[in-house]
């Protein structure tokens, strides 16, 4: 196994500490949980980078990366509808609107669906020999789900940090990850439909 698969299959094991940390009751679990998930992050950029770099591009590495991108954000965001039920943010408010920079359900909804559709369409390919690369919205995609999960992870976080870190931290944090959201739910969709759109001679085909 070449090294940017082994940093493929790290992102897993890394994905399994992150949600260890995030479900374990300790006095800086959330920013271990914070660690583990910037690692995994980390893996994720040095992963592609060394494979392209060194041709080391396998057809194990073109469906596994993705699909351990796809574990590690999507059991994020889940363990973060917990959290958020446990522990609600702070409400912001705009005019006579009332809002929460937290992950609802309906959300994930929507980012696992768009990651189980795109999951099995690769699935699709792969049985008729063709093998689908990520395209550019779907990297897009994906950083902009690692950059809210991050804002998320720093918001929770922060309360096992020193007070002025924290403090300097509230005015412009819960306003971030409510933006973060948005913009990755606005990617997500996206590149889901375009993704579908454009390869959708592979399943049109058995329709």
């Amino acid at each position: 196994m070449n090294l940017p698969n082994k940093l493929t299959v790290s992102r897993f094991a890394l994905t399994a500490a992150f949600l260890g940390a995030m479900f374990s009751r300790s006095p800086v679990n959330d920013t271990l949980a914070l660690i583990f998930f910037c690692l995994a992050g980390i893996t994720d950029f040095l992963d592609g980078r060394i494979a392209r770099q060194r041709k080391l591009i396998t057809n194990f590495g073109i469906l596994m990366d993705p699909l351990a991108d796809k574990i590690m954000t999507c059991s994020a965001f889940i363990a973060l509808i917990e959290r958020h039920v446990l522990t609600p943010p702070p409400v912001l408010h705009l005019g006579s609107f009332a809002l929460s920079p937290k992950v609802h359900a309906w959300m994930v909804v929507i980012i696992v669906a768009r990651e189980l559709a795109i999951t099995g369409l690769r699935l699709l390919a792969a049985s008729k020999n063709v093998v689908l690369a990520a395209e550019r919205y779907g990297k897009h995609k994906t950083i902009s789900q690692m950059v809210a999960i991050i804002a998320l992870l720093v918001m929770d976080a922060s309360v096992e940090w020193w007070p002025w870190l924290k403090g300097a931290l509230l005015p412009w944090g819960p306003w971030f990850v409510l933006v973060a959201l948005w913009v990755t739910l606005l990617l997500t969709t996206t590149s889901g439909v375009l993704y579908l759109w454009r390869n959708r001679e592979l399943y049109l085909r058995d329709v």
